[in-house]
């Protein structure tokens, strides 16, 4: 049996610097490979054993079992949205009660307090943690491996940044994106506009039509996010894309939204649409997490929890029936903004959450 450590902030914080000094971009393969490395060589100062990297088109993804029967997976992602050279203008800095950085809250801090949380456990029997590489750009490389050791564990924490007020995140919009891309036929705008066919307008009016697939009352949201058409000022446009944001609160919202993408049709006589993207992520529903969120606020009373309108891997998971909770990770805000922080005082205490959700779930 190993020895158990105490929760230590000043620990916590080491190790919290040492992933932040090692940039992680998305789709960066070498700086994520230096990331993986990093954070192996943490999980294996805190936990012992071995943490395997596994080599995906992604960069590689990070693997550790406490060995017997899986019964809980620790899931989290080491890639971060920050481009290289963001630490130098923005170094990890511990100031007024806050640590800053990038990546801290989305999501470095939650696999700082997840490791820290499972190394107050004598025994680590039972528990895996997976840390993927491309959660910030869809999970397409990891997906399969996610899914995988869910289902082998049959229960997942999700250390995800923690909603606002340090509330767990107990259900989760499905998301998606969708390029639809127009192609029309250029002409001289002046000379000859009736021989074009304008890809713009019929932009127009597929921005229009999109727009009105969004239903707030039942969760979905259909936001078109970026369009471009056109090159010169006297062409006829020949083409143009409009790419949207999709979050829907339902399976039967994710068809529907779906459903009406593929059935786009021309407006402008001589238009052709080709559509692609999907709702990737399936939703979350709350019903996913309310065994597990019932265990959490047993360990910690009037803890609260929210929908939120993001995705995480915890989609996939909820989505196989797993039982699955999120935003078990840092307390603080600023994701994917300059102005990222944790709350120092609040990780000890979701540590210690890790711990004993762990010894709940083994013991049930």
């Amino acid at each position: 049996m190993r020895k158990a450590a105490p929760v230590n902030v000043d620990a916590m914080l080491d190790d919290l610097r040492t992933l932040v000094d090692v940039e992680s971009p998305s789709r960066d393969v070498d700086a994520l490979t230096a990331s993986a490395r990093t954070v192996a060589a943490v999980i294996g100062s805190r936990l012992g054993g071995r943490a395997v990297l596994v080599d995906s088109d992604a960069g590689p993804h990070v693997h550790w079992s406490g060995g017997g029967t899986p019964r809980v997976l620790i899931l989290g992602h080491h890639d971060t949205v920050f481009p290289l050279g963001t630490l130098a203008r923005r170094p990890f800095t511990v100031e007024g009660g806050h640590a800053t950085g990038p990546g801290v809250f989305d999501m470095l801090g939650g696999l700082v307090q997840a490791v820290h949380g499972l190394a107050a456990l004598d025994d680590l029997s039972g528990v895996e943690i997976l840390v993927t590489a491309d959660e910030e750009v869809g999970s397409r490389s990891s997906r399969a491996l996610i899914e995988e050791r869910a289902l082998a564990c049959g229960a997942v924490l999700v250390l995800e940044g923690a909603a606002e007020g340090g509330a767990l995140k107990t259900g989760r919009k499905g998301c998606g994106t969708f390029r639809v891309s127009i192609t029309g036929r250029a002409s001289h705008a002046g000379l000859e506009p009736a021989a074009g066919v304008n890809a713009l307008v019929e932009a127009a009016h597929q921005v229009l039509h999109i727009a009105a697939l969004d239903r707030p009352e039942s969760g979905t949201t259909v936001t078109p996010t970026v369009a471009s058409a056109g090159t010169l000022d006297n062409v006829v446009p020949a083409e143009a894309t409009v790419v949207v944001d999709v979050r829907v609160g339902t399976a039967d919202e994710k068809e529907r939204v779906e459903s009406a993408f593929a059935a786009l049709t021309p407006h402008v006589e001589g238009a052709l649409i080709t559509v692609q993207g999907a709702v990737g992520r399936p939703p979350m529903p709350e019903s996913a997490s309310a065994e597990l969120f019932a265990l959490a606020r047993q360990l910690l009373p009037g803890l609260d929890g929210t929908e939120v309108g993001g995705g995480s891997d915890g989609n996939f998971t909820a989505a196989l029936g797993v039982p699955t909770l999120d935003g078990l990770g840092a307390v603080g805000g600023g994701a994917h903004a300059d102005h990222e922080y944790v709350l120092i005082d609040a990780m000890e205490e979701r540590a210690r959450l890790v711990t004993g959700l762990v010894n709940a779930i083994r013991e049930a």
